[in-house]
């Protein structure tokens, strides 16, 4: 099973390298017009210019329907481009800028988070002293389980072993 999973965990961890980086999303979708509008230009003999005008009115699904292919290799790249442009490169530009828009205020700033750790380690410290004086048991803290980097179908695997 594993084995079959593979290529998926590969495009998975692609995809969140490819989606995390502006520069490799905007560049990817400039390629992708540059090379279907070369390739509709063999399937179709239509002009460069033509071509990428094309591909650039295809990708945002325009559809100006000013030119439009007519041959089966033609349709499929459109059919490819269109796809591929809505499911994928649009969806991770749109995520990418919005993730970057949000941005909680009031979230700690790593100094801070390492200040409270350390007043909670001085609290624990102070509490255990103090039970240890009154002569109670304190139970032992329950330990959240770290998060893992590793893709959910991974994870859910790992639980179901435990």
């Amino acid at each position: 099973m594993d084995a079959l999973l593979l290529p998926f965990r590969w495009i998975y961890r692609g995809l969140v390298w490819f989606a995390n980086s502006p520069r490799t999303l905007i560049v990817s979708y400039l390629l992708m017009i540059v090379v279907a509008g070369v390739l509709y230009s063999q399937a179709e003999h239509k002009s460069a210019a033509d071509s990428v005008w094309w591909a650039v009115v295809t990708a945002s699904t325009v559809g100006y329907g000013d030119i439009s292919p007519t041959s089966f290799a033609g349709r499929f790249l459109a059919a490819l481009l269109i796809s591929t442009m809505v499911l994928l490169v649009i969806p991770l530009i749109t995520a990418h800028f919005a993730s970057r828009l949000i941005v909680d205020d009031d979230a700690f700033e790593h100094a801070e988070q390492e200040e409270l750790k350390a007043d909670v380690r001085r609290l624990r410290a102070l509490v255990e002293e103090l039970a240890a004086r009154q002569g109670i048991d304190l139970p032992e803290p329950v330990r959240p389980e770290p998060p893992s980097p590793a893709p959910p179908w991974e994870r859910r695997r790992r639980r179901r072993r435990r």
